[in-house]
């Protein structure tokens, strides 16, 4: 007997969602429709596909089976659709962009209307999440990264290399004293990145800046956002170093030990093979080429 395509969407569904419920409201079906369609899958494969629970499902071994290839065809689906529907003189349609919430909240978000009227049959769904979304199983389209990619058979171009400035807000500084050396960031708070899925390598660099011991300074504070720390530094909390791509955000700090040496965060634009030939990815890569030129010219 040949799979209904309808009861796999169903399934994926539910797979995802870990419950009847959440699942329902994805597909706007109600719950009972929704564990109708489960259970006459499950007849029909003569296999239970879910551990039900009080808290909630839990996929069987077989359930396993079926989702990863279930998830495969639906991807390639979804990126074949997007590929037919696209005009090749004109981009149109839907761009999925995903990158780090420092970058895309700062940099990226503020430029999205200047890209979306050159390119106004374009929509864009920006994701943003310091940990890398799956491009093969389309969870995005394209990614800024702010290390080189990770995922095999991934097209790849640099686009850019940061650097980081040291900053504190006068109210601060005034109280602590500016530091002049970096050994005198022993005497001052620290804010930096949490250890929940760092977006850039050697991130907290500046905890070890000048340090005579192989420990680095304790943090006053740890949070695994950009954006709040910045907005910590603004509100006299302390010290931290953040990229300069957030150079228009950080003009009402004060900049201190401009000369100490800091790795550097090599910025790439990165796709699948499949999205080569889009016209979707070409504008959106040729826009974010220049205003990266723009910022670092």
């Amino acid at each position: 007997m040949p799979l209904d395509w309808d009861k796999l969407r169903v399934f994926h569904a539910v797979a995802e969602a870990g419950s009847f419920t959440h699942a329902g409201e994805t597909l706007n079906l109600s719950q009972s429709a929704v564990s109708r369609q489960i259970q006459a899958l499950e007849e029909s494969l003569a296999v239970p596909l879910f551990h039900r629970h009080a808290r909630g499902l839990i996929l069987t071994e077989q359930g396993e089976t079926l989702n990863r290839t279930v998830r495969e065809v639906f991807a390639k689906l979804a990126m074949t659709e997007a590929l037919l529907t696209e005009s090749r003189e004109r981009a149109a349609g839907r761009l999925k962009v995903t990158t780090t919430t420092g970058f895309g909240s700062t940099w990226l978000a503020p430029r999205l209307q200047k890209f979306m009227a050159a390119n106004p049959d374009v929509t864009v769904t920006l994701l943003l999440d310091d940990a890398d979304l799956d491009l093969a199983m389309r969870e995005a389209d394209v990614a800024i990264r702010m290390h080189p990619p990770r995922q095999p058979d991934l097209i790849q171009r640099h686009v850019a290399t940061f650097s980081w400035k040291i900053v504190g807000s006068a109210s601060y500084l005034k109280g602590a004293g500016m530091p002049l050396r970096a050994e005198d960031l022993d005497a001052h708070r620290l804010i930096v990145y949490g250890d929940y899925r760092p977006p850039v390598e050697d991130i907290n660099w500046l905890a070890d800046a000048g340090r005579r011991t192989n420990s680095p300074r304790r943090a006053a504070v740890e949070v695994n956002s950009l954006p709040a720390m910045l907005q910590a530094v603004r509100s006299g909390l302390g010290l931290a170093a953040l990229p300069d791509y957030m150079e228009a955000e950080l003009a009402d700090l004060v900049q201190v030990l401009p000369d100490l040496k800091a790795p550097k965060v090599e910025a790439y634009f990165v796709y699948p093979e499949e999205m080569r030939h889009s016209k979707r990815v070409s504008v959106f890569r040729d826009f974010l080429v220049t205003e990266l030129a723009n910022l670092q010219s």
